[in-house]
Protein backbone atom coordinates (compact mmCIF):
# COMPACT_ATOMS: atom_id res chain seq x y z
CA UNK A 1 0.00 0.00 0.00
CA UNK A 2 1.50 3.34 -0.90
CA UNK A 3 0.93 6.23 1.39
CA UNK A 4 0.65 9.54 0.08
CA UNK A 5 1.14 12.01 2.35
CA UNK A 6 2.54 12.01 6.30
CA UNK A 7 -0.87 12.66 7.41
CA UNK A 8 -1.81 9.42 5.96
CA UNK A 9 0.64 7.51 7.25
CA UNK A 10 -0.13 8.97 10.74
CA UNK A 11 -3.96 8.01 10.50
CA UNK A 12 -3.63 4.30 9.47
CA UNK A 13 -1.10 3.98 12.60
CA UNK A 14 -3.46 5.42 14.76
CA UNK A 15 -7.14 3.80 13.21
CA UNK A 16 -4.36 0.11 13.40
CA UNK A 17 -2.93 0.87 16.81
CA UNK A 18 -6.59 1.49 18.15
CA UNK A 19 -8.79 -0.74 16.14
CA UNK A 20 -6.79 -3.64 15.46
CA UNK A 21 -3.70 -3.94 17.88
CA UNK A 22 -6.27 -4.25 21.02
CA UNK A 23 -8.37 -6.87 19.58
CA UNK A 24 -5.59 -9.00 18.30
CA UNK A 25 -3.51 -8.48 21.66
CA UNK A 26 -6.64 -9.60 23.11
CA UNK A 27 -6.78 -12.34 21.20
CA UNK A 28 -3.96 -13.68 22.18
CA UNK A 29 -3.88 -13.44 26.08
CA UNK A 30 -7.50 -14.89 26.06
CA UNK A 31 -5.53 -17.48 23.99
CA UNK A 32 -2.98 -18.02 26.90
CA UNK A 33 -5.86 -18.19 29.44
CA UNK A 34 -7.72 -20.58 27.59
CA UNK A 35 -5.16 -23.14 27.24
CA UNK A 36 -4.40 -23.15 31.35
CA UNK A 37 -8.34 -23.39 31.39
CA UNK A 38 -8.77 -26.29 29.89
CA UNK A 39 -5.56 -27.96 31.73
CA UNK A 40 -7.39 -27.21 35.04
CA UNK A 41 -10.16 -28.44 33.58
CA UNK A 42 -8.45 -31.44 32.07
CA UNK A 43 -9.53 -31.02 28.99
CA UNK A 44 -6.50 -32.21 26.70
CA UNK A 45 -8.53 -33.02 23.50
CA UNK A 46 -8.97 -29.37 23.02
CA UNK A 47 -5.24 -28.31 23.46
CA UNK A 48 -4.74 -28.57 19.43
CA UNK A 49 -7.44 -26.24 18.51
CA UNK A 50 -6.31 -23.63 21.23
CA UNK A 51 -2.79 -24.49 19.82
CA UNK A 52 -4.14 -23.76 16.19
CA UNK A 53 -5.63 -20.37 17.81
CA UNK A 54 -2.63 -19.07 18.95
CA UNK A 55 -0.50 -19.95 15.82
CA UNK A 56 -3.41 -17.78 14.02
CA UNK A 57 -3.23 -14.84 16.75
CA UNK A 58 0.43 -14.60 16.77
CA UNK A 59 0.03 -14.56 12.68
CA UNK A 60 -2.07 -11.97 13.05
CA UNK A 61 -0.47 -9.74 15.47
CA UNK A 62 2.59 -9.97 13.15
CA UNK A 63 1.12 -8.22 10.12
CA UNK A 64 -0.31 -5.85 12.81
CA UNK A 65 2.81 -4.69 13.68
CA UNK A 66 4.14 -4.78 10.16
CA UNK A 67 1.58 -2.42 9.47
CA UNK A 68 2.33 0.06 12.40
CA UNK A 69 6.00 0.13 11.55
CA UNK A 70 4.75 0.60 7.86
CA UNK A 71 6.78 -2.50 6.38
CA UNK A 72 3.34 -4.59 5.27
CA UNK A 73 3.37 -3.85 1.50
CA UNK A 74 5.78 -2.85 -0.59
CA UNK A 75 5.89 0.75 -2.54
CA UNK A 76 6.19 -1.03 -5.42
CA UNK A 77 3.45 -3.04 -5.76
CA UNK A 78 0.54 -1.73 -7.40
CA UNK A 79 -2.31 -0.33 -5.01
CA UNK A 80 -4.86 -2.69 -6.14
CA UNK A 81 -2.87 -5.40 -5.70
CA UNK A 82 -1.29 -4.27 -2.32
CA UNK A 83 -4.60 -4.17 -0.90
CA UNK A 84 -6.21 -7.33 -1.88
CA UNK A 85 -3.20 -8.85 -0.76
CA UNK A 86 -3.53 -7.16 2.64
CA UNK A 87 -7.26 -8.05 3.32
CA UNK A 88 -6.30 -12.15 2.19
CA UNK A 89 -3.30 -11.46 4.71
CA UNK A 90 -5.02 -10.23 7.82
CA UNK A 91 -8.43 -12.44 6.92
CA UNK A 92 -6.42 -15.81 6.39
CA UNK A 93 -5.50 -15.81 10.49
CA UNK A 94 -9.43 -14.16 11.16
CA UNK A 95 -10.64 -17.17 9.44
CA UNK A 96 -8.78 -19.76 11.59
CA UNK A 97 -9.24 -18.10 14.64
CA UNK A 98 -13.26 -17.64 13.75
CA UNK A 99 -13.50 -21.19 12.75
CA UNK A 100 -11.54 -23.14 15.82
CA UNK A 101 -13.48 -21.00 18.23
CA UNK A 102 -16.92 -21.78 16.73
CA UNK A 103 -15.95 -25.37 17.22
CA UNK A 104 -14.26 -25.40 20.78
CA UNK A 105 -17.44 -22.85 21.33
CA UNK A 106 -19.68 -25.94 20.63
CA UNK A 107 -17.82 -28.30 22.01
CA UNK A 108 -17.63 -26.36 25.68
CA UNK A 109 -21.79 -25.66 24.76
CA UNK A 110 -22.08 -29.65 24.85
CA UNK A 111 -19.53 -30.41 28.03
CA UNK A 112 -21.22 -27.35 29.79
CA UNK A 113 -17.79 -25.27 30.78
CA UNK A 114 -19.13 -21.81 31.01
CA UNK A 115 -16.06 -20.07 31.66
CA UNK A 116 -14.64 -21.75 28.67
CA UNK A 117 -17.69 -20.17 26.58
CA UNK A 118 -17.03 -16.87 27.73
CA UNK A 119 -13.49 -16.97 26.80
CA UNK A 120 -14.26 -18.38 23.80
CA UNK A 121 -16.90 -15.64 23.03
CA UNK A 122 -14.75 -12.91 24.03
CA UNK A 123 -12.46 -14.07 21.55
CA UNK A 124 -14.99 -14.39 18.47
CA UNK A 125 -16.43 -10.86 19.50
CA UNK A 126 -12.77 -9.72 19.44
CA UNK A 127 -12.39 -11.49 16.06
CA UNK A 128 -15.84 -9.68 14.69
CA UNK A 129 -14.48 -6.70 15.46
CA UNK A 130 -11.08 -6.89 13.55
CA UNK A 131 -13.13 -8.50 10.64
CA UNK A 132 -15.19 -5.60 10.14
CA UNK A 133 -11.54 -3.15 10.18
CA UNK A 134 -10.08 -4.91 7.29
CA UNK A 135 -11.61 -3.55 4.55
CA UNK A 136 -11.13 0.16 5.77
CA UNK A 137 -7.51 -0.47 6.59
CA UNK A 138 -6.93 -1.50 3.24
CA UNK A 139 -8.57 1.20 2.03
CA UNK A 140 -6.73 4.04 4.11
CA UNK A 141 -4.39 4.53 1.01
CA UNK A 142 -6.92 6.73 -0.64
CA UNK A 143 -7.30 10.22 0.91
CA UNK A 144 -11.47 9.72 0.46
CA UNK A 145 -11.45 6.43 2.56
CA UNK A 146 -10.27 8.23 5.77
CA UNK A 147 -13.67 10.41 5.60
CA UNK A 148 -15.52 7.45 4.90
CA UNK A 149 -13.94 5.87 8.03
CA UNK A 150 -14.56 8.74 10.10
CA UNK A 151 -18.12 8.51 8.82
CA UNK A 152 -18.29 4.93 9.28
CA UNK A 153 -17.03 5.16 12.73
CA UNK A 154 -20.48 7.57 13.98
CA UNK A 155 -22.48 4.96 12.38
CA UNK A 156 -20.95 1.82 13.78
CA UNK A 157 -22.91 -1.30 12.98
CA UNK A 158 -23.08 -4.10 16.62
CA UNK A 159 -20.86 -6.90 14.56
CA UNK A 160 -20.88 -8.62 17.69
CA UNK A 161 -24.07 -8.46 18.31
CA UNK A 162 -25.39 -9.45 15.17
CA UNK A 163 -23.07 -12.57 15.68
CA UNK A 164 -24.24 -13.25 18.89
CA UNK A 165 -28.06 -13.36 17.29
CA UNK A 166 -26.64 -15.43 14.09
CA UNK A 167 -25.03 -17.64 16.75
CA UNK A 168 -28.26 -17.93 18.63
CA UNK A 169 -30.56 -18.73 16.06
CA UNK A 170 -31.74 -22.23 15.57
CA UNK A 171 -29.92 -24.24 12.65
CA UNK A 172 -31.83 -26.08 10.21
CA UNK A 173 -30.89 -29.57 10.22
CA UNK A 174 -28.70 -31.05 6.91
CA UNK A 175 -30.56 -33.08 4.72
CA UNK A 176 -29.36 -36.64 5.59
CA UNK A 177 -27.78 -37.18 2.08
CA UNK A 178 -24.18 -35.33 2.54
CA UNK A 179 -22.35 -34.47 -0.21
CA UNK A 180 -18.88 -35.56 -1.37
CA UNK A 181 -16.72 -31.58 -1.66
CA UNK A 182 -13.38 -30.87 -2.89
CA UNK A 183 -11.81 -28.34 -1.02
CA UNK A 184 -9.49 -26.06 -2.61
CA UNK A 185 -7.55 -23.77 -0.69
CA UNK A 186 -3.65 -23.28 -0.44
CA UNK A 187 -3.63 -22.14 3.05
CA UNK A 188 -3.21 -25.41 5.14
CA UNK A 189 -5.63 -23.41 8.48
CA UNK A 190 -8.06 -22.86 6.61
CA UNK A 191 -8.39 -26.44 4.52
CA UNK A 192 -8.30 -28.25 8.00
CA UNK A 193 -10.75 -25.44 9.17
CA UNK A 194 -13.48 -25.89 6.73
CA UNK A 195 -12.90 -29.70 6.14
CA UNK A 196 -13.67 -30.79 9.78
CA UNK A 197 -16.50 -28.56 10.06
CA UNK A 198 -18.04 -30.03 7.22
CA UNK A 199 -17.32 -32.97 7.51
CA UNK A 200 -18.79 -32.57 11.33
CA UNK A 201 -22.02 -31.48 9.42
CA UNK A 202 -22.08 -35.06 7.72
CA UNK A 203 -20.21 -34.33 4.55
CA UNK A 204 -17.20 -36.53 2.47
CA UNK A 205 -14.30 -34.07 2.21
CA UNK A 206 -11.31 -34.02 0.14
CA UNK A 207 -8.90 -31.33 0.35
CA UNK A 208 -6.50 -30.03 -2.30
CA UNK A 209 -3.59 -27.21 -1.81
CA UNK A 210 -3.41 -26.51 -5.27
CA UNK A 211 -5.49 -25.40 -8.40
CA UNK A 212 -3.04 -28.41 -10.00
CA UNK A 213 -3.43 -30.78 -7.40
CA UNK A 214 -7.32 -30.41 -7.34
CA UNK A 215 -7.75 -31.04 -10.83
CA UNK A 216 -5.46 -34.42 -10.39
CA UNK A 217 -7.91 -34.82 -7.77
CA UNK A 218 -11.15 -34.75 -9.98
CA UNK A 219 -10.03 -37.22 -12.34
CA UNK A 220 -9.63 -39.48 -9.88
CA UNK A 221 -12.90 -38.74 -8.46
CA UNK A 222 -16.79 -37.44 -8.81
CA UNK A 223 -17.65 -34.64 -6.42
CA UNK A 224 -20.82 -32.26 -5.40
CA UNK A 225 -19.29 -29.96 -5.07
CA UNK A 226 -16.56 -27.51 -5.26
CA UNK A 227 -15.12 -25.22 -2.83
CA UNK A 228 -12.63 -23.37 -4.40
CA UNK A 229 -10.42 -20.51 -2.80
CA UNK A 230 -9.22 -17.44 -5.32
CA UNK A 231 -5.45 -16.68 -4.15
CA UNK A 232 -3.66 -19.58 -5.19
CA UNK A 233 0.12 -19.70 -6.12
CA UNK A 234 0.50 -22.26 -9.61
CA UNK A 235 -3.56 -21.24 -10.71
CA UNK A 236 -5.97 -18.68 -9.52
CA UNK A 237 -9.22 -19.75 -8.47
CA UNK A 238 -10.53 -17.64 -11.42
CA UNK A 239 -8.35 -20.09 -14.02
CA UNK A 240 -9.07 -22.93 -12.36
CA UNK A 241 -12.84 -22.11 -12.68
CA UNK A 242 -12.36 -21.55 -16.90
CA UNK A 243 -10.57 -25.01 -17.04
CA UNK A 244 -13.57 -26.55 -15.06
CA UNK A 245 -16.13 -25.14 -17.03
CA UNK A 246 -14.23 -25.79 -20.54
CA UNK A 247 -14.54 -29.68 -19.64
CA UNK A 248 -17.09 -31.70 -20.77
CA UNK A 249 -16.82 -34.31 -17.44
CA UNK A 250 -16.94 -31.03 -14.95
CA UNK A 251 -18.72 -28.42 -16.32
CA UNK A 252 -21.64 -29.47 -14.35
CA UNK A 253 -20.07 -29.50 -10.64
CA UNK A 254 -21.02 -26.45 -8.96
CA UNK A 255 -18.56 -24.77 -8.12
CA UNK A 256 -18.37 -21.94 -4.89
CA UNK A 257 -15.57 -19.89 -4.89
CA UNK A 258 -13.84 -18.62 -0.93
CA UNK A 259 -11.55 -15.48 -0.96
CA UNK A 260 -10.99 -13.18 1.42
CA UNK A 261 -11.71 -10.61 -1.19
CA UNK A 262 -15.03 -8.74 -0.87
CA UNK A 263 -15.06 -6.75 -4.08
CA UNK A 264 -18.08 -6.54 -6.24
CA UNK A 265 -15.36 -6.81 -8.88
CA UNK A 266 -13.93 -10.58 -7.50
CA UNK A 267 -17.06 -11.16 -6.85
CA UNK A 268 -18.88 -10.35 -10.42
CA UNK A 269 -15.87 -11.64 -12.01
CA UNK A 270 -16.32 -15.52 -10.61
CA UNK A 271 -19.85 -15.42 -11.43
CA UNK A 272 -19.51 -14.70 -14.83
CA UNK A 273 -16.75 -17.02 -15.29
CA UNK A 274 -18.82 -19.95 -13.70
CA UNK A 275 -19.14 -19.73 -10.01
CA UNK A 276 -22.69 -20.70 -8.67
CA UNK A 277 -21.61 -18.75 -5.48
CA UNK A 278 -19.19 -16.91 -3.75
CA UNK A 279 -18.53 -16.98 0.16
CA UNK A 280 -15.82 -14.34 1.95
CA UNK A 281 -13.43 -15.63 4.60
CA UNK A 282 -14.36 -15.92 7.79
CA UNK A 283 -17.28 -17.72 6.89
CA UNK A 284 -20.30 -17.16 9.09
CA UNK A 285 -20.70 -20.96 10.13
CA UNK A 286 -25.02 -20.39 9.26
CA UNK A 287 -24.42 -18.70 5.47
CA UNK A 288 -21.88 -21.18 4.79
CA UNK A 289 -24.41 -24.24 5.76
CA UNK A 290 -27.06 -22.62 3.85
CA UNK A 291 -25.00 -21.80 0.99
CA UNK A 292 -23.55 -25.38 1.17
CA UNK A 293 -27.13 -26.50 1.80
CA UNK A 294 -28.38 -25.04 -1.24
CA UNK A 295 -25.97 -25.56 -3.78
CA UNK A 296 -26.18 -29.47 -3.19
CA UNK A 297 -29.89 -29.35 -3.25
CA UNK A 298 -29.52 -28.17 -6.54
CA UNK A 299 -26.53 -30.40 -8.05
CA UNK A 300 -29.33 -33.68 -6.44
CA UNK A 301 -32.63 -31.85 -8.81
CA UNK A 302 -29.83 -31.45 -11.52
CA UNK A 303 -28.31 -35.25 -11.43
CA UNK A 304 -32.14 -36.06 -11.10
CA UNK A 305 -32.67 -34.56 -14.24
CA UNK A 306 -29.68 -35.65 -15.87
CA UNK A 307 -30.17 -39.01 -15.12
CA UNK A 308 -34.01 -38.46 -16.48
CA UNK A 309 -32.39 -37.22 -19.49
CA UNK A 310 -30.37 -40.20 -20.39
CA UNK A 311 -33.31 -42.70 -19.46
CA UNK A 312 -35.13 -40.62 -22.13
CA UNK A 313 -32.51 -40.82 -24.43
CA UNK A 314 -32.71 -44.77 -23.67
CA UNK A 315 -35.78 -45.76 -24.21
CA UNK A 316 -35.77 -43.11 -27.27
CA UNK A 317 -33.02 -45.55 -29.01
CA UNK A 318 -34.53 -48.49 -28.12
CA UNK A 319 -37.88 -47.15 -30.00
CA UNK A 320 -35.74 -45.87 -32.80
CA UNK A 321 -33.87 -49.37 -33.08
CA UNK A 322 -37.68 -51.35 -33.05
CA UNK A 323 -38.79 -49.09 -35.36
CA UNK A 324 -36.21 -49.42 -37.24
CA UNK A 325 -36.35 -52.77 -37.10
CA UNK A 326 -39.94 -52.39 -38.97
CA UNK A 327 -39.76 -50.29 -41.02
CA UNK A 328 -36.85 -49.23 -44.10
CA UNK A 329 -34.88 -46.33 -42.50
CA UNK A 330 -36.35 -44.15 -45.84
CA UNK A 331 -39.90 -44.61 -44.82
CA UNK A 332 -38.97 -44.02 -40.81
CA UNK A 333 -36.96 -40.44 -41.80
CA UNK A 334 -39.97 -39.78 -43.64
CA UNK A 335 -42.34 -40.70 -40.54
CA UNK A 336 -40.13 -38.57 -38.31
CA UNK A 337 -40.15 -35.37 -40.62
CA UNK A 338 -44.23 -35.29 -40.56
CA UNK A 339 -45.41 -36.98 -43.37
CA UNK A 340 -48.54 -38.81 -42.24
CA UNK A 341 -49.60 -40.85 -45.68
CA UNK A 342 -46.86 -43.16 -47.52
CA UNK A 343 -48.09 -44.20 -50.81
CA UNK A 344 -45.95 -44.56 -54.00
CA UNK A 345 -46.04 -46.11 -57.25
CA UNK A 346 -42.89 -47.85 -58.18
CA UNK A 347 -42.66 -49.19 -61.97
CA UNK A 348 -39.42 -51.85 -61.40
CA UNK A 349 -39.30 -53.63 -58.53
CA UNK A 350 -38.62 -57.17 -57.85
CA UNK A 351 -40.76 -59.19 -55.70
CA UNK A 352 -39.71 -63.09 -54.15
CA UNK A 353 -41.95 -65.00 -52.10
CA UNK A 354 -40.50 -68.20 -50.38
CA UNK A 355 -42.53 -70.80 -48.86
CA UNK A 356 -41.83 -74.34 -46.75
CA UNK A 357 -42.41 -77.51 -49.14
CA UNK A 358 -44.49 -79.52 -47.01
CA UNK A 359 -45.07 -77.61 -43.43
CA UNK A 360 -47.94 -78.87 -42.44
CA UNK A 361 -47.08 -82.45 -41.83
CA UNK A 362 -43.72 -80.88 -40.28
CA UNK A 363 -45.78 -79.12 -38.40
CA UNK A 364 -47.69 -81.84 -37.08
CA UNK A 365 -44.89 -84.11 -35.75
CA UNK A 366 -42.45 -81.28 -34.48
CA UNK A 367 -43.55 -80.14 -31.00
CA UNK A 368 -44.35 -76.41 -31.01
CA UNK A 369 -41.34 -74.97 -29.37
CA UNK A 370 -39.24 -76.60 -31.81
CA UNK A 371 -41.73 -75.64 -34.59
CA UNK A 372 -40.73 -72.13 -34.01
CA UNK A 373 -37.14 -72.40 -33.03
CA UNK A 374 -36.88 -73.52 -36.10
CA UNK A 375 -38.57 -71.22 -38.16
CA UNK A 376 -37.35 -68.60 -35.92
CA UNK A 377 -34.22 -70.15 -36.93
CA UNK A 378 -34.65 -69.92 -40.55
CA UNK A 379 -36.34 -66.66 -40.89
CA UNK A 380 -33.73 -64.61 -38.93
CA UNK A 381 -30.90 -65.87 -41.17
CA UNK A 382 -32.98 -64.76 -44.13
CA UNK A 383 -33.15 -61.52 -42.23
CA UNK A 384 -29.60 -61.66 -42.56
CA UNK A 385 -29.38 -61.94 -45.74
CA UNK A 386 -31.61 -59.52 -46.87
CA UNK A 387 -29.46 -56.87 -44.99
CA UNK A 388 -26.24 -58.25 -47.36
CA UNK A 389 -28.13 -58.15 -50.86
CA UNK A 390 -29.61 -54.65 -50.02
CA UNK A 391 -33.37 -56.57 -50.21
CA UNK A 392 -36.10 -55.10 -48.19
CA UNK A 393 -38.17 -57.83 -46.24
CA UNK A 394 -41.55 -57.22 -46.54
CA UNK A 395 -43.45 -59.73 -43.56
CA UNK A 396 -43.71 -63.70 -42.62
CA UNK A 397 -47.04 -64.54 -43.80
CA UNK A 398 -46.84 -67.89 -41.62
CA UNK A 399 -44.08 -70.04 -42.88
CA UNK A 400 -44.09 -68.04 -46.20
CA UNK A 401 -41.31 -65.04 -46.49
CA UNK A 402 -41.91 -62.36 -48.56
CA UNK A 403 -39.43 -60.04 -49.67
CA UNK A 404 -38.84 -56.99 -52.66
CA UNK A 405 -35.89 -54.81 -54.01
CA UNK A 406 -36.66 -51.40 -56.07
CA UNK A 407 -38.34 -50.42 -53.11
CA UNK A 408 -38.42 -47.53 -51.00
CA UNK A 409 -35.39 -46.31 -53.19
CA UNK A 410 -35.36 -47.52 -56.91
CA UNK A 411 -32.60 -50.00 -57.99
CA UNK A 412 -31.46 -50.39 -61.69
CA UNK A 413 -30.20 -54.08 -60.31
CA UNK A 414 -33.25 -54.76 -58.34
CA UNK A 415 -33.73 -58.32 -60.21
CA UNK A 416 -30.01 -59.45 -59.95
CA UNK A 417 -29.82 -58.58 -56.20
CA UNK A 418 -33.32 -60.29 -55.39
CA UNK A 419 -31.87 -63.41 -57.51
CA UNK A 420 -28.83 -63.18 -55.49
CA UNK A 421 -30.78 -63.53 -52.64
CA UNK A 422 -33.04 -66.65 -53.41
CA UNK A 423 -29.69 -68.32 -54.11
CA UNK A 424 -28.57 -67.30 -50.74
CA UNK A 425 -31.26 -68.18 -48.93
CA UNK A 426 -31.48 -71.73 -50.74
CA UNK A 427 -27.58 -71.96 -49.87
CA UNK A 428 -27.93 -71.47 -46.12
CA UNK A 429 -31.02 -74.15 -45.84
CA UNK A 430 -28.12 -76.84 -47.60
CA UNK A 431 -25.75 -76.47 -44.92
CA UNK A 432 -28.02 -77.29 -42.28
CA UNK A 433 -27.15 -80.84 -40.92
CA UNK A 434 -29.59 -83.12 -42.85
CA UNK A 435 -32.12 -84.19 -41.20
CA UNK A 436 -36.01 -85.77 -41.53
CA UNK A 437 -37.51 -82.38 -40.94
CA UNK A 438 -35.08 -80.48 -42.80
CA UNK A 439 -36.90 -77.21 -44.06
CA UNK A 440 -36.81 -77.02 -47.74
CA UNK A 441 -38.36 -74.02 -49.55
CA UNK A 442 -39.79 -73.29 -53.41
CA UNK A 443 -38.80 -69.87 -54.48
CA UNK A 444 -40.75 -67.76 -57.07
CA UNK A 445 -39.96 -64.05 -58.52
CA UNK A 446 -41.71 -61.82 -60.53
CA UNK A 447 -40.50 -58.07 -61.63
CA UNK A 448 -43.02 -55.14 -62.58
CA UNK A 449 -44.68 -52.42 -61.05
CA UNK A 450 -46.52 -52.14 -57.47
CA UNK A 451 -47.74 -49.89 -55.02
CA UNK A 452 -46.07 -49.46 -51.31
CA UNK A 453 -47.42 -47.98 -48.30
CA UNK A 454 -47.56 -47.67 -45.01
CA UNK A 455 -50.69 -49.05 -43.16
CA UNK A 456 -52.41 -49.19 -40.29
CA UNK A 457 -52.36 -47.50 -36.42
CA UNK A 458 -50.95 -50.15 -34.40
CA UNK A 459 -48.64 -53.10 -35.57
CA UNK A 460 -47.97 -50.78 -38.61
CA UNK A 461 -46.53 -52.28 -41.29
CA UNK A 462 -44.94 -50.97 -45.08
CA UNK A 463 -46.84 -53.30 -47.28
CA UNK A 464 -46.65 -53.88 -51.32
CA UNK A 465 -49.79 -54.49 -53.70
CA UNK A 466 -50.37 -55.24 -57.42
CA UNK A 467 -50.22 -57.84 -60.08
CA UNK A 468 -46.60 -58.26 -59.80
CA UNK A 469 -47.03 -59.13 -56.19
CA UNK A 470 -49.76 -61.52 -57.16
CA UNK A 471 -47.74 -63.24 -59.92
CA UNK A 472 -44.37 -63.72 -57.44
CA UNK A 473 -46.71 -65.42 -55.22
CA UNK A 474 -48.41 -67.70 -57.99
CA UNK A 475 -44.89 -68.37 -59.17
CA UNK A 476 -43.64 -69.80 -55.98
CA UNK A 477 -46.63 -71.85 -55.28
CA UNK A 478 -46.06 -73.64 -58.50
CA UNK A 479 -42.56 -73.90 -58.28
CA UNK A 480 -40.16 -76.91 -57.32
CA UNK A 481 -38.49 -77.24 -53.95
CA UNK A 482 -35.00 -75.95 -53.46
CA UNK A 483 -35.82 -73.91 -56.58
CA UNK A 484 -35.79 -70.21 -57.99
CA UNK A 485 -38.50 -69.93 -60.38
CA UNK A 486 -38.61 -66.84 -61.90
CA UNK A 487 -40.68 -64.85 -64.72
CA UNK A 488 -39.78 -63.43 -68.15
CA UNK A 489 -40.27 -60.20 -66.94
CA UNK A 490 -37.43 -60.56 -64.05
CA UNK A 491 -35.44 -62.37 -67.26
CA UNK A 492 -35.74 -59.04 -68.97
CA UNK A 493 -34.87 -57.24 -66.48
CA UNK A 494 -31.51 -59.21 -65.19
CA UNK A 495 -28.23 -57.66 -65.93
CA UNK A 496 -25.84 -59.96 -64.75
CA UNK A 497 -24.61 -63.39 -65.93
CA UNK A 498 -26.95 -65.76 -64.71
CA UNK A 499 -27.89 -69.62 -66.19
CA UNK A 500 -31.19 -69.99 -66.26
CA UNK A 501 -33.24 -73.15 -67.61
CA UNK A 502 -36.32 -72.93 -69.28
CA UNK A 503 -39.12 -74.28 -67.35
CA UNK A 504 -42.65 -74.24 -68.77
CA UNK A 505 -45.60 -71.29 -69.51
CA UNK A 506 -47.71 -70.91 -66.75
CA UNK A 507 -51.45 -69.74 -67.64
CA UNK A 508 -52.17 -67.94 -65.02
CA UNK A 509 -56.15 -67.05 -64.13
CA UNK A 510 -57.07 -63.37 -65.26
CA UNK A 511 -53.32 -62.27 -66.06
CA UNK A 512 -52.41 -65.15 -69.01
CA UNK A 513 -49.95 -67.34 -69.90
CA UNK A 514 -45.99 -66.10 -69.07
CA UNK A 515 -42.69 -67.93 -69.40
CA UNK A 516 -40.84 -68.97 -66.78
CA UNK A 517 -37.53 -69.74 -65.95
CA UNK A 518 -35.41 -71.78 -63.07
CA UNK A 519 -32.31 -70.13 -61.69
CA UNK A 520 -29.42 -72.74 -61.97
Amino acid sequence: MSIRNEFQRQAIAAHVAQRLAGPARAILGFQELLIEQARDLGLPHMQPDLERIGTAARQLNGLIDHLLDGTACSPEVPLAEAEARLRHDLRTPLNAIIGYSEMLLEDARDAHEHPLKEDLGVILAAAGELLKQVDAIAGLSRGPAIEMLQSGEQSEIDAAGLERLLFTTKHDAWPDQGGRILVVDDVASNRDLLSRRLRREGHRVVAAESGLSALARLAEDEFDLILLDILMPDMNGIEMLSRLKSEDRWRHVPVIMISGLSDVAAVAKCIEAGADDYLTKPFNPVLLRARINSTLEKKRWLDREHRYLQRIETEKRRADTLIHAILPDQIVNRLQDGEEIIADRFEEVSILFADIVGFSAIAKRLPPSDLVSRLDGMFSRFDLLTEQHRVEKIKTIGDAYMAACGIPEPAADHADRIVALAKSMLESLRDLPPERDRFRVRIGIHSGPVVAGLIGRLRFVYDVWGETVNIASRLESQGVADGIQISEATRRSLRGQWTLEPRCALDLRGIGPIETYLVQ
